[in-house]
């Protein structure tokens, strides 16, 4: 598998993410944190040559609120993907980060997504976004989550899901990914 040139986004902050709640498939608006984290996203790529390129977005709120401020000045339509949502989460969505960490005993919150009843769990979310990756055939600009973006990258770089907690992330960047490599771009880089 050969993938295009992607630029990889996480939506902006949401009050849920203020707040230390896991989303999951539920949906939280955007922050006015999380709308300057989008704006800084729309300004990163203003700097790149986008010709040909097409935005897909996660279908859940957040990022679709994240990918219209981000596109504001490019041309074609936002085009969505459930591909692109983040991992499900089970009877968890929703639930306290801090406070499931102290039940369970886990490790982190990273943990949380293989621990989670009823949740998707690594290996589904790496078996769609593989199949998501395959069927690309264009450059594309990828708006979606924290999980669903690290593992898009893991995949592109070579990487396997034990290496989640290390590949980097957040909000307000976006991620350059092309022939198995990733750059970090922020504004001012």
């Amino acid at each position: 598998m050969t993938p295009p040139p992607l630029y990889i986004l996480r939506h902006g902050e949401t009050t849920w993410n203020a707040s230390g709640r896991l989303q999951g498939h539920f949906h939280a608006d955007l922050t006015d944190q999380g709308r300057a984290q989008a704006e800084a996203q729309r300004r990163i790529l203003a700097q790149r040559d986008l010709t040909g390129f097409q935005v897909i977005s996660s279908p859940q709120g957040r990022a679709v609120q994240t990918a219209r401020i981000v596109m504001r000045d490019m041309p074609g339509a936002l085009l969505t993907d459930p591909a692109l949502a983040e991992i499900g989460l089970g009877d968890w969505a929703g639930e306290d980060r801090a406070d499931l960490i102290a039940r369970t005993g886990a490790r982190d919150g990273f943990e949380l997504y293989e621990l989670a009843p009823g949740g998707e769990g690594l290996a589904a979310l790496h078996r769609r976004c593989t199949a998501f990756l395959a069927g690309l055939d264009r450059p594309s600009v990828l708006v979606t989550h924290g999980i669903t973006s690290r593992m898009l990258r893991l995949i592109l770089t070579g990487q396997t899901p034990s290496a989640l907690r290390e590949i980097g992330g957040g909000q307000g960047v976006v991620f350059h990914v092309a022939g198995g490599h990733q750059e970090r771009l922020t504004l001012g880089a």
